[in-house]
């Protein structure tokens, strides 16, 4: 059973119609494709290096201990642009 039409004088003014166009049986949405960079935070200096990263368009993901189990490591990713 699909949706009832409200008819046009019972939608709000500023409403906009979008059209209904379907996308067949198998087709998605386009997922955003993403890089990664994985740095070592320096923990006195760990908030001017995410600024930097972050001006440069990274995004924070996790922080975790490093491989030796004394320092840190931040994982970052940003969009590639490609679709």
């Amino acid at each position: 059973m699909g949706a009832a039409r409200v008819p046009a004088a019972q939608r709000c003014a500023g409403c906009v119609s979008i059209p209904y166009i379907p996308l067949g049986r198998y087709a998605r949405p386009m997922a955003t494709t993403w890089e990664y960079a994985t740095i070592p935070l320096i923990i006195h200096n760990t908030k001017a290096v995410l600024d930097q990263w972050g001006s440069d368009g990274w995004e924070l993901v996790q922080v975790v201990t490093g491989p030796d189990g004394n320092g840190l490591v931040a994982y970052l990713k940003r969009p590639t642009g490609d679709k």
